[in-house]
């Protein structure tokens, strides 16, 4: 599955959601929404996009792929 990385992107810059819906213009039920990784099912390209742009960072750096647990084990 995909999971969101924006905690630590944030972490790292010492940003707090507040700090980013200012930079971003995003509203901060959004950012929180992908800071905590809580029922994210999509994301808008420009979302993405003024994202990366605040954080000077390609998606990528946002994204992480965690394989799925496989079933029986």
């Amino acid at each position: 599955m995909i999971v969101w990385q924006l905690h630590v992107k944030m972490g790292e810059r010492r940003l707090r959601i507040a700090d980013l819906a200012k930079l971003t213009g995003l509203a901060p039920e959004t950012i929180s929404k992908y800071y905590h990784d809580k029922n994210v099912t999509a994301v808008e390209m420009e979302t993405l996009n003024r994202l990366c742009k605040a954080l000077d960072c390609e998606p990528g750096d946002l994204l992480a792929y965690v394989p799925d647990e496989k079933q029986g084990r």
